[in-house]
């Protein structure tokens, strides 16, 4: 027996400013699609075709037999924070006490303890575009105001430095920005890096959000971490993680390296909020960072392939303009050249009406610039098999040509 009511829902004003998650919205619609029977190729997630490493799943195994299943403290094992702090010092040149690591369940709670821990209604949150797509969503639920510096194609998706010093302002609390960059794959090189220190050496209280989380999906370039630069180290948080580099999206598992004060921060709130991220998962990702990199490589490897084979395509697709990403897994190529051209009764009048146009014409799942911070682009993940990849590149051509048919009829 259910219990009628005529009541109004009434959700908070967050809830209702809140937009859906552009990415995980276009992966709803491609299921329902395939769901009806279509065969589609879903090109919009951010996420590993590899299965997790075989050595970190057997350590996983190991870690239940030997009675991980605990609760953990809210900040992390000790042993993986340990096992952070080697890692840092190794591959970034930076050193941590466990103290100041925070393991979350996922980067993109990592990034929302910090948005929580700084901002108050009035504060200006910096960021970098194109970006993620939470970055707004975080520091909009924060009580924050997010400043975006936009950038194209001609840009290598990259904003200046001069840029960056004549948005920060009194009410500037920190600026953020991933190197390697979802979604465009572009990555800063040190000299700008060091240009951006220079400027914010002006401004002690404003704190640097670091996302590194496709540090180790890079190709023929060091990386490398904002925090190793002269004075940056004491207003940085560096974000990492291992859903990309390790094949480990489900376990959902991020942590930061951060100033002890805002580390001890973001603590006291996940720890209202979920406490400590699963037990033996966090067993496993300490001996995943303290292990053979070597599945690691041959990922990197297997994307810059990909990578190549999609730039290439898409350059010979009339229409689609395409910087050469350097690292993560994605092309955000530039499509403005298709908006207000036509197919049948579908008219293109912008990155969202082309993203639902291939869906629905060619099958494949891609999503829209908007939600990232360019609304001319379309972010296209070659995290998918070469020959899937090939199949859904023939499909994109296929159906932009008929776009170009329609227009000149």
């Amino acid at each position: 027996m259910s219990i009628a009511t005529t009541a109004t829902p009434r959700l908070s004003s967050r809830v209702l400013q809140m937009e859906e998650s552009s990415t995980l919205a276009m992966a709803r619609l491609a299921r329902e699609l395939s769901a009806e029977g279509h065969d589609v190729i879903a090109l919009s997630l951010g996420e590993p075709d590899f299965d997790t490493p075989q050595h970190i799943k057997e350590a996983a195994k190991r870690a239940l037999d030997a009675g991980y299943t605990n609760y953990t403290p809210v900040n992390g094992l000790q042993e993986l924070r340990e096992a952070v702090c080697r890692k840092f010092e190794r591959d970034n040149g930076l050193r941590y006490s466990p103290d100041q690591i925070v393991v979350s369940n996922g980067a993109k709670q990592s990034i929302a303890n910090v948005c929580l821990a700084l901002l108050n209604p009035g504060d200006e949150a910096i960021v970098l575009a194109p970006d993620w797509v939470s970055y707004y969503a975080q520091i909009q639920l924060a009580g924050g105001t997010a400043v975006v510096l936009r950038t194209g194609v001609a840009d290598d998706y990259k904003v200046t430095p001069e840029r960056l010093a004549a948005a920060v302002s009194p009410d500037t609390r920190f600026i953020i920005f991933s190197s390697p960059c979802n979604p465009t794959g572009s990555v800063y090189h040190r000299s700008e890096l060091e240009a951006f220190a220079k400027i914010l050496r002006d401004y002690p209280d404003v704190i640097v959000i670091s996302d590194e989380i496709y540090e180790y999906i890079q190709y023929g370039r060091e990386h490398v971490s904002f925090a190793s630069l002269p004075g940056m180290a004491e207003r940085t948080v560096t974000v990492n993680g291992f859903a990309k580099g390790f094949a480990m999206t489900g376990w959902r598992l991020g942590y930061i390296g951060a100033p002890a004060w805002l580390a001890k921060a973001c603590t006291k709130i996940q720890g209202q909020i979920t406490s400590g991220a699963n037990s033996f998962a966090q067993r496993a990702a300490a001996d995943a960072l303290d292990g053979d990199m070597g599945p690691t490589r041959e990922m990197r490897e297997a994307f810059e392939r990909r990578r190549d084979l999609v730039v290439a395509e898409l350059d010979s697709i009339q229409g689609f303009r395409c910087n050469k990403p350097e690292g993560a897994f994605y092309v955000f190529p530039d499509v403005s050249a298709l908006f207000g051209k036509t197919a049948g009764d579908t008219r293109v009048d912008s990155a969202d009406d082309l993203a639902t146009y291939l869906l629905q014409e060619a099958h494949v799942a891609t999503v829209s610039g908007s939600g990232f911070g360019n609304d001319d682009c379309l972010r296209i993940s070659f995290a998918a098999s070469e020959e899937q990849l090939r199949e859904a590149l023939r499909r994109i051509r296929a159906a932009v040509e008929k776009l170009r048919r329609a227009e000149t009829r």
